[in-house]
């Protein structure tokens, strides 16, 4: 692979090419995601930046080119700069004095071959000048991505007890850009599995809603089945599940959908609305991340109408809880949910006594409106009138 990065559009964008005048050429490289994406030809999303400067320097430097800062991870030597195209994380040479698994301790430097050397893998450690282009490459990162090989730097198991993380990590990047795998590595994870249950749930359910968001994980996922790694940190997903979850990827992409990491979690779970509770409360995901995932666990029996159930739960719940079932969502692609065209105050007005009685007649006619596939005002009008004067005979 060539040993100079690809002129792509953010190479030479305005608001970074300013950021590498106020920084210095030759005091910074672009590093990670971004370098690694372009030489495979695919957009960089995320741009970092490594730099010989301490972190006080690179604010200082930024604060007198007009350049908002934010310290995001000042102890570890990482300040933020907000650019007109995206922020760009700029962190300075550093390497680990003390690990535990879970926290690093750091020290600052200016070598740019010992920075390399505290990344997780071969292929997230390639640098390039931001102005000649040049990759920078001591572990063989470039070989590994071109093979489709995904390597920890050094020793496999120093480097996760380092970070336990970087077992879930190892399996993201594997399913990302891996075909052939590196059995050192495959071993290493598999023998140190059960370290992962320090770490904090949080980190554990980013990790694992990164690893779901790639476009076909499933063969991954079976293999960390397989090597008792998916167990412990997600016990509820047994075979059942693993065919479930399989069964929704295909569906998802047979729809033209994108992966949805909370839709495929859910495929992980039983149907079970208190294990999805459960879950959601151990990975301490988000009030609105929570109440997805047991809508979609409450999927006893066949979905029903589509339409009457994107009504009801809403477009996305609706597309999870027909996937899940193996059901088309092509009843309720491109189609607006409607507005129930009755309200509160026009129920009064028809002589019901303002209170849970009209929430009732509300429901009631908005069910038999689903019902008859959403008619117009005049329909609905129609059907309260019928309701009322039956009620009243």
């Amino acid at each position: 692979m060539a040993r100079k990065l690809p002129a792509a559009e953010w190479c030479s964008r305005d608001d970074l090419m300013r950021l590498v005048e106020v920084l210095g050429a030759d005091n910074m490289r672009w590093v990670g995601g971004a370098v690694r994406d372009t030489l495979l030809g695919s957009g960089a999303h995320d741009i970092d930046a490594a730099t010989t400067h301490q972190p006080a320097e690179v604010i200082r430097r930024l604060d007198e080119a007009g350049i908002r800062s934010v310290p995001t991870g000042i102890a570890h030597g990482t300040v933020t700069a907000v650019l007109e195209g995206g922020h760009v994380e700029i962190t300075t040479l550093r390497y680990d004095t003390a690990t535990d698994g879970r926290h690093a301790e750091v020290a600052f430097t200016a070598d740019w071959r010992e920075d390399a050397a505290r990344r997780d893998f071969t292929i997230n450690a390639l640098y390039a000048h931001p102005m000649t282009l040049e990759v920078f490459d001591w572990f063989g990162g470039l070989e590994d991505l071109a093979a489709s090989r995904v390597r920890f730097i050094g020793d496999a198991r120093e480097r996760i007890r380092e970070d336990h993380l970087r077992i879930l990590r190892y399996y993201r990047f594997q399913a990302r850009f891996g075909s052939e795998l590196d059995a050192d590595a495959e071993e290493a994870c598999a023998e140190l599995a059960p370290t992962l249950k320090g770490l904090s749930r949080e980190r554990v359910g980013w990790e694992l809603q990164n690893l779901l968001t790639v476009t076909d994980p499933v063969a991954t996922v079976r293999r960390m089945a397989e090597r008792g790694v998916l167990g412990v940190v997600l016990p509820e997903a047994g075979e059942a599940e693993l065919d479930a979850f399989e069964a929704l990827v295909q569906a998802e992409a047979e729809a033209g959908l994108p992966p949805s990491p909370i839709r495929r979690l859910a495929a992980l779970l039983p149907a079970d609305p208190r294990v999805a509770e459960t879950l959601a409360a151990r990975l301490r995901l988000s009030t609105a991340m929570r109440k997805r995932l047991v809508t979609a666990a409450k999927r006893d029996g066949a979905p029903g109408d589509p339409r009457a159930l994107a009504f009801r739960l809403g477009r996305e719940e609706a597309f999870d809880r027909l996937l899940l079932a193996g059901e088309s969502t092509a009843p309720i692609e491109g189609w607006e949910i409607p507005q129930f065209p009755l309200k509160g105050g026009q129920v009064v007005e028809r002589g019901v006594k303002a209170g849970p009685e009209v929430a009732r007649v509300l429901n009631t006619v908005q069910d038999r409106w689903i019902d008859e596939g959403f008619p117009d005002a005049e329909r609905v009008h129609a059907m309260l009138d019928e309701l009322l004067a039956a009620e009243r005979t």
